[in-house]
């Protein structure tokens, strides 16, 4: 019987996953790819506008720090997205897919609004302010509780579930919107109690964003503390890890799953607190303004640890205001600083790939006989 010769090629590379990459290395992988999303932003913008790229960054960062006002706007923005990114996270911690914080800083801020307008000439504004808090939480608080029920009980879909959420607190908005309507037949409500400024937030040291900014760092303190060190913390860990691990050493994850979302949906209802109470003074379909699913990405690029967040929401907050600025000085469509952003945050989350993989090449294609 004659023998025959077969051959099998392995692959030129294959991919596998890093045991783990010094901070330092993973610090420069990063730094490499925005340097790289830098050159290429700049090549695209020579391609399609004939402008300078070296005054286009000029001008994002001009945008963002060029007077005091702007770098207050700058500092408020990143406030405002850090905050719903603390919210999210515990629950992404737990590998509970919060789609539904923009519903939920919606319905925190609809509290807030209700209080102001009901109550805003029957009760003293600290008592006012003191229920403004008190309802914004338990509306988010409760917004996100009814997700996480039918989760823990019936297994739902809670990224389906958590983002339908949020078209029902959109609606809701838009309903009040019009029962509340200043002037009438406007379709909107207006600045609320613009005269006596009854449930306004406090301005402190001549600041209007100040205590937004405070209130968030020391939320930002409060998680950090809470998901690192508290008995709480460990639970999400053990329950995002594996919930079949979670109940064989007796954690109730139903319990878990209920409580961290009472959680998530209180600090969203802070956040439409801050947004409606110390920033616009009134609400709109657009008070979230897209940073409940912008939070995410937020979380994701800092591993769920609320310090790093202040960086990767700093870095979202600077591109924002960065791209308003290059559309009104160059006269360019708004879409086209949005192009510049998206490239930019295309290669920082794809510098994640090489952080948890590598790449091997293979040395030689081997012939089995």
């Amino acid at each position: 019987m004659s023998n025959k010769t077969s051959s099998k090629k392995e692959p030129l590379f294959h991919i596998v996953k890093r045991e783990g990459l010094p901070w330092h290395t993973a610090t420069l992988v990063r730094l490499c790819s925005v340097i790289a999303a830098l050159i290429v932003c700049a090549i695209v913008t020579m391609a399609l506008t004939g402008e300078n790229p070296i005054k286009v960054y000029a001008t994002m960062i001009d945008g963002a720090f060029g007077t005091s006002r702007r770098v207050w706007n700058l500092l408020q923005s990143l406030a405002m997205l850090l905050c719903v990114s603390l919210a999210v996270t515990p629950a992404f911690k737990m590998r509970f897919w919060n789609i539904g914080a923009e519903g939920q800083v919606l319905i925190g801020g609809l509290a807030t609004t209700a209080c102001m307008i009901l109550l805003g000439n029957r009760l003293p504004n600290g008592l006012l302010i003191v229920t403004m808090i008190a309802a914004s939480i338990i509306a988010g608080a409760v917004w996100a509780l009814i997700p996480a029920i039918f989760k823990a009980t019936l297994n739902t879909n809670e990224t389906l579930f958590t983002l339908m959420m949020n078209y029902v607190g959109i609606q809701l908005v838009a309903y009040f919107a019009r029962v509340w309507e200043n002037p009438k037949g406007s379709g909107s409500i207006g600045v609320i109690n613009p005269n006596n400024q009854a449930g306004w937030l406090p301005v402190l040291c001549g600041q209007k964003y100040l205590l937004n900014i405070l209130v968030v760092l020391a939320l930002t303190v409060f998680m950090y503390i809470y998901l690192k060190y508290s008995k709480h913390g460990y639970e999400i860990s053990v329950v995002g890890e594996s919930q079949n691990t979670a109940r064989y050493i007796g954690i109730n994850v139903k319990k878990v799953i209920i409580r961290t979302m009472l959680l998530s949906g209180a600090v969203c209802g802070i956040a439409g607190l801050l947004l409606v109470g110390g920033t616009s003074h009134t609400i709109t379909t657009d008070t979230a303004g897209g940073r409940g699913f912008t939070a995410i990405m937020v979380s994701w690029l800092a591993k769920f640890n609320p310090v790093v967040m202040i960086l990767t929401a700093f870095l979202l907050a600077f591109l924002e205001a960065g791209a308003q600025q290059i559309a009104t000085d160059f006269g360019l469509n708004k879409s086209f600083s949005d192009i510049l952003t998206g490239i930019i945050l295309f290669f920082i989350i794809g510098s994640e790939f090489f952080v948890n993989y590598e790449i091997k090449f293979n040395k030689s294609h081997k012939e089995v006989k």
